[in-house]
């Protein structure tokens, strides 16, 4: 039950941080380009790198430091680090195909999720 515990309050706290980190960058730059949102995903992706490769290499952290950063935590504040490191690991195994397909699969179909998302929410009234 631990393990829920901790991936909720790290959801909790990495959804606060996205909430208080895309509204203060919003609040400071053009609203043209998301950067709100940029600002976020790169961070994400940058500590879902950094927090795995300590937690991988530091034998001695206690497994549940995985659930409270890198899945509470990170998972709440971005889910675009995860599919980004993903995308790495697909590399660094020399999965090149996968890796252009995951990329490639991602950008295309979440777009069109976007604007059927979009279509159906404007279909319901």
């Amino acid at each position: 039950m631990s393990k829920y515990l901790l991936v909720g309050l790290g959801g909790f706290l990495g959804s606060v941080a996205r909430f208080w980190v895309g509204s203060y960058v919003s609040n400071r730059w053009s609203t043209k380009f998301p950067y709100g949102t940029f600002v976020i995903n790169i961070s994400a992706s940058f500590l879902i790198g950094l927090t795995i490769t300590l937690l991988a290499e530091r034998m001695s952290w206690s497994p549940n430091w995985r659930y409270l950063i890198p899945i509470g935590f990170i998972g709440a504040y971005s889910t675009f680090s995860t599919f980004e490191f993903e995308t790495f690991r697909s590399v660094q195994d020399a999965e090149f195909l996968m890796a252009a397909l995951n990329i490639g699969l991602s950008l295309v179909v979440g777009f069109i999720s976007v604007w059927c998302g979009v279509i159906a929410g404007r279909a319901i009234r």
